[in-house]
């Protein structure tokens, strides 16, 4: 945590660096509490002063146990909260648009399935595309992971993927149970992320669900395109319960571009033969067909990938009956001597 006015942190400050690269910056620019909450996520939390940060840190506390070898804290939750909070779950589906190109907040989402609507983010302003924090079901305190489509539409770039990675890590070191809300249409693409190494720090989440012990609890909200859904709590990466909404789209590619990279022979003797409106119309008839048979919920349900589809207003008791059942959760697979794994740094 670090205040906004008064804090600095750097390896070499502006003298040397002026020094020795010639470049001329100040403190603030070089270090301060702004560039490392939002451009080098080196904060988790930028306070306004020391009595916000205080402040800010006991927030954080409240959802952790003492120290690692101790239980999460357990909060006191009477009928009241139970049917304000059933009241407010009721109404999520509307909070989230059809339509899979249109953006809303995921945060308002996890808001309305958690206790007292608290949810307390990390990160807040650092690699916004996915949104991670702290919040509890019934009284007891779980990690949230999600997607968040106002930002670059969720997409998973290398600060998102380090972000999400170090958070699960954190939350199985504490015992924390992880939520994860997933809306993603993949990885974002370009030279720039795979020359920043999208490869190897985008396994760092893969490494980070698969080898985490606490209970994995995962809803896909509308969409889970490709590697990008895969490693986002998964049933290939080890999570114990994976549901979604009706409508959600699963699947390797979405139904457009993925009509467009099969059929793409066929669309273009369509256009030569009968013309762009008729190659239209194909296209349109191809991608409504790939919808129905590939990335309908129904098929995952099928394999095994998905245990449920539930209705979005089930989705609080849902994460809360999944959270009871996975309450005594013992994972033997670390008990082997070995010190750890070998997360992909």
């Amino acid at each position: 945590i670090a205040t906004r006015e008064a804090s600095h942190m750097f390896v070499t400050g502006p003298d040397v660096v002026r020094a020795v690269t010639g470049e001329q910056i100040s403190a603030e620019e070089l270090g301060g509490a702004r560039i490392h909450g939002r451009v080098s996520g080196v904060v988790h939390y930028v306070a306004e002063d020391e009595s916000d940060a205080l402040e800010q840190v006991r927030t954080l506390l409240a959802y952790l146990p003492s120290s690692a070898d101790q239980e999460a804290p357990r909060y006191d939750y009477d009928d009241a909260a139970r049917a304000a909070d059933a009241a407010a779950a009721a109404s999520v589906g509307s909070l989230v648009p059809a339509s899979s190109r249109q953006a809303y907040d995921v945060a308002e989402v996890v808001a309305a399935v958690v206790d007292h609507g608290e949810l307390v983010q990390v990160q807040e302003v650092f690699a916004p595309n996915v949104v991670i924090g702290f919040a509890c079901f019934e009284g007891r305190p779980v990690g949230i992971a999600a997607n968040q489509p106002l930002a670059d539409a969720g997409t998973l770039d290398v600060n998102a993927s380090e972000k999400l990675a170090r958070f699960v890590r954190f939350c199985d070191a504490f015992g924390l149970p992880v939520v994860t809300f997933v809306d993603v249409p993949g990885y974002r693409p370009g030279a720039e992320q795979e020359h920043a190494g999208i490869i190897r720090r985008g396994a760092k989440v893969i490494n980070a669900y698969a080898t985490a012990t606490v209970p994995l609890v995962t809803v896909i909200l509308r969409k889970a395109y490709g590697g990008a859904y895969i490693v986002m709590g998964s049933k290939a990466i080890g999570a114990d319960l994976n549901f979604c909404w009706p409508g959600a789209e699963i699947a390797v590619l979405g139904a457009q571009g993925a009509v467009g990279i099969i059929h793409r022979r066929d669309l273009a003797r369509v256009r030569e033969e009968r013309g762009e409106e008729a190659a239209a119309a194909e296209h349109e008839r191809l991608v409504a067909q790939y919808a129905d048979s590939v990335i309908n919920p129904d098929k995952a349900v099928a394999i095994g990938e998905i245990d449920a589809v539930i209705a979005p207003e089930a989705t609080r008791s849902v994460i809360v009956d999944s959270l009871a059942a996975l309450a005594d959760k013992r994972d033997a697979r670390h008990v082997p001597a070995k010190k750890h794994d070998n997360i992909p740094l």
